[in-house]
């Protein structure tokens, strides 16, 4: 029995998905069950082992679509300089290393050179090497272990136009060829050529790699994602169990629409065939209760089985080794707009002027980072409030008193559980599904009612106050009590009981 995970892409800042595998990955792991993680995307830009490695999954657990016609592993970059050189016919004329920007140039003359990028410059570890002849790409060579696969490029309008991937076994044989059409720059697959059989789709694609999976009914299928390939996985599943993960809010609310509900995009084809689901999975029972009720009276579906599973846990509750960092606020998050980290910087701000004592540091990274350096700076906030950038954030939370969100939708939450799992009270606002799950208003921190972007000078004062509050009304110690209180259900030991327990119901149906 195995159970397969699916999502899509992965990177080095990855989501809360990725979060949420992870911390199943070690539930599973703890109770002795089998489990592989599959990537759906193509990915180029890093050794797709480097970035789940980097996030906690092991090898031996990830399958990346791609690589599974090869017999290639999964594996670290160890493939090396001395091996690139040994695969032209003549020495280069000169070599050239930028440490900074992890290259290596290969200068052969005539304007032929290689450009051959490097994940370690010491060991001299190449990733992919783009080849150059008389000032045409013509070629980029992919590396791991080995040679994995091999780009092909054609001038086309002064631009290097993309036009076939070969992927490689181990011996250097080909296992299968992607055909490319580069439109705009969109660069799409229009043919898989495999010695014995061609797709015409991704989705075909994707209906192969399902059917080679030779799944049972002994065997469990999570989908954490399904754009653009949920009909094939749906369609090619066999008699496996399907288990569908809801990480986020799963509809557009319209009080004025008594008559039919809008669907989350990511959740609406598994919503629309959820009869052919056995299980689905949200976090927070208050997201499991209300799915139930919009099922009922919004479709005639009627889905086998909706129920909570957290998909975050604790390996244990952190307290401080020493004293907390008195007055010290912390978030952590993806710097996007959705995260609203803006308002958060207004209300401390706010919140400062009262209590000058007060820092506030802010985890994560993303495309927001430049708008919220200019936001500090024009407060002239730089001397209590920080970018702090991407950390390991385990042992992080318990050094700080409170824990600020501003997000105004959550699934569940991570940070939220990490924060309380270290004994700090929140402040966020009073929305589905995450703040109220790990907030007791008045107790271990506050519940703010009324999310108003339109009026952000009233909203952050607001938020501001109870900041406020709870510095100068509560004891350290209540609060932390109680977000201990809040967290300890979700301690791993409980969180995997449910996932076995799940398994075992899977497994007798």
């Amino acid at each position: 029995m195995t159970i397969y995970n699916i999502n899509l892409g992965i990177g080095w800042a990855s989501s809360g998905v990725e979060y949420a595998q992870i911390y199943r990955a070690k539930l599973l792991r703890s109770v002795g069950l089998e489990a592989k993680f599959i990537f759906m995307d193509f990915i180029s830009a890093d050794n797709i082992e480097h970035l789940t490695k980097n996030i906690g999954f092991e090898d031996s657990e990830v399958i990346w679509l791609y690589q599974h016609f090869t017999d290639v592993k999964i594996a670290p970059t160890t493939y090396t300089l001395a091996q690139v050189l040994a695969s032209f016919d003549k020495e280069p004329l000169e070599i050239i290393r930028d440490t900074d920007m992890k290259t290596i140039r290969l200068v052969f003359g005539d304007g032929d050179f290689v450009t051959c990028y490097a994940c370690d410059m010491d060991k001299e570890l190449i990733e992919r090497a783009e080849i150059v002849s008389r000032g045409c790409l013509i070629q980029k060579e992919y590396y791991t272990y080995t040679k994995n696969f091999i780009e092909y490029f054609s001038p086309m309008n002064g631009h290097a136009q993309l036009y076939q991937r070969t992927w490689l076994n181990e011996d250097g044989s080909v296992a299968y060829e992607e055909i490319i059409n580069d439109v705009d720059g969109r660069q799409e697959t229009q043919v898989y050529r495999f010695p014995n059989h061609v797709f015409y789709s991704k989705q075909e694609f994707v209906a192969h790699f399902m059917r080679s999976l030779s799944l049972t009914d002994k065997d469990l299928l999570i989908l954490d994602r399904e754009t653009d390939i949920g009909q094939a996985i749906f369609a090619n599943k066999g008699a496996a169990k399907l288990v569908v993960i809801v990480h986020a809010d799963h509809f557009s609310e319209n009080p004025a629409e008594k008559d039919y509900i809008l669907w989350n995009n990511y959740y609406e084809y598994q919503f629309e065939y959820a009869d052919e689901v056995d299980y689905i999975i949200n976090s927070t029972d208050a997201q499991t209760n209300l799915l139930k009720e919009q099922f009922a009276q919004y479709t005639t579906i009627k889905p086998k089985e909706i129920l909570t599973i957290p998909v975050g846990s604790l390996d244990q509750l952190r307290h401080p080794e020493g004293e907390r960092k008195p007055f010290g606020l912390i978030t952590a998050s993806r710097l996007a707009s959705e995260k609203h980290i803006d308002w958060l910087i207004h209300s401390v701000v706010k919140a400062h002027e009262q209590l000058p004592e007060i820092t506030f540091d802010i985890y994560g990274t993303g495309g927001e980072r430049a708008m919220l350096e200019q936001l500090i700076h024009e407060l002239n906030a730089e001397d209590y409030i920080r970018l702090m950038g991407h950390h390991h954030m385990a042992d992080v939370y318990r050094n700080y008193s409170a824990y600020l969100s501003a997000s105004t939708s959550e699934g569940f939450g991570l940070t939220l559980l990490e924060a309380v799992g270290s004994g700090l009270p929140i402040i966020g606002f009073d929305v589905r599904y995450g703040n109220p799950t790990f907030i007791r208003d008045g107790e271990n921190g506050y519940l703010i009612p009324e999310v108003r972007p339109d009026d952000l000078d009233a909203m952050t004062t607001e938020y501001a106050e109870k900041i406020v509050q709870l510095f100068t009304q509560h004891s350290q110690e209540d609060l932390s009590r109680v977000s201990y209180e809040v967290a300890e259900p979700y301690l791993d030991e409980h969180i995997a009981q449910r996932w076995y327990d799940l398994v075992q119901s899977a497994q007798h149906q």
